[in-house]
């Protein structure tokens, strides 16, 4: 997406993309102009008529209204009229890409992009208002822009089956699910830079995005009930291969040393964060660690501890309600009374 001083690099022409794209570009004008033009491309437009009629996509549409952005679509065929946007990325491409640059990743990438357009508007005449550069006639006529409220949700939704192996088939790539949700079908939330998967309406993986293709992206947390009825895929199993575990448990991990029946002790402390939590477990580790016991039986006592009730608060009786004459247990007493009872 070209805007005017702003440009940005995406890895697909895909509409999460175009979405993401808007909203950089809205971030890097601090508004959001009233009308956009926009090419026939099909992760905006879905038929084309006769003239500017259009039908445009759904998802393009609400995210449009989200802003508040009346969309307009170039004719086919009518350069005069794509001139507005691809001379501008032809524009760009001799501004900024030339010579050829290499960038570790398109967030650096885009990073340095941005920066320039900033630079390259603070140091250039506006075509037409030759007293100003191109940053202060921006910088002027920004108030006209609607402010952005909120940032649109710009996902793109898919369904997917998961395997046998908790994985799901995206962009040729997989990735991790809980095992909780084996064998069932999931919806990909696909961003720019993330995939969020959800089954009925709950968060089951959340991973960076890859672009490349045939790769396997784990996350050892969606096996961990797998792995507490199979501990020796700790050491085997591929989702655990170079997993980087919190501090405490990676020092526990190292007490314990190696073997099978270290990986069953330390496979029983990860199984609590079901139940507990990892934050629980971390502090239980910790704990234990800090006097000195290095126990999968001492760190499950401290997590059941810490699970039971508080003890109820002691009741302070007033000074004006306390007895003066405390009660005494002596049986006699009521002997006595009976004893009068019968004499009467």
């Amino acid at each position: 997406m070209n805007c005017g001083p702003h440009a940005t690099l995406t890895p697909r022409e895909t509409q999460e993309m175009l979405f993401d794209a808007h909203a950089r570009a809205f971030a890097f004008f601090g508004g959001v102009p009233t009308r956009g033009i926009y090419d026939n491309m099909k992760t905006a437009v879905t038929s084309v008529f006769t003239g500017k009629e259009r039908v445009f996509n759904r998802r393009f549409l609400v995210m449009a209204n989200h802003y508040m952005v009346e969309p307009t679509a170039c004719s086919p065929a009518s350069g005069w009229e794509k001139g507005q946007v691809e001379n501008q990325v032809q524009t760009a491409r001799g501004r900024f890409f030339q010579p050829r640059l290499r960038f570790a990743s398109f967030e650096e990438l885009n990073g340095w992009l941005e920066a320039e357009c900033r630079r390259w508007a603070e140091l250039h005449q506006h075509p037409e208002q030759k007293e100003l550069t191109v940053a202060q006639a921006w910088t002027a006529e920004r108030a006209v822009l609607q402010p952005v409220v909120a940032p649109f949700d710009g996902f793109h939704e898919s369904e997917h089956a998961v395997s046998g192996t908790c994985l799901i088939s995206f962009d040729r790539n997989r990735y991790s699910v809980s095992a909780r949700v084996v064998r069932r079908v999931v919806q990909v939330r696909t961003y720019a830079d993330r995939i969020v998967v959800r089954c009925d309406g709950e968060v089951v993986a959340d991973h960076s995005r890859f672009f490349g293709r045939d790769r396997t992206i784990y996350d050892p947390w969606h096996y961990l009930p797998v792995l507490a009825t199979k501990p020796g895929a700790l050491r085997n199993g591929a989702p655990f291969q170079g997993w980087e575990l919190p501090p405490a448990l990676s020092r526990l991990r190292r007490k314990f040393g190696a073997g099978d029946d270290a990986d069953r002790r330390f496979v029983r402390v990860l199984a609590a964060v079901l139940d507990d939590g990892l934050e629980a477990v971390e502090a239980a580790v910790r704990e234990a660690l800090l006097a000195g016991t290095a126990s999968d039986d001492v760190i499950v006592n401290i997590l059941a501890r810490r699970r039971e009730p508080p003890r109820p608060l002691t009741i302070v009786t007033p000074e004006d309600l306390a007895l003066r004459h405390p009660p005494r247990a002596d049986c006699n007493r009521y002997d006595s009374l009976r004893g009068l009872h019968a004499a009467a």
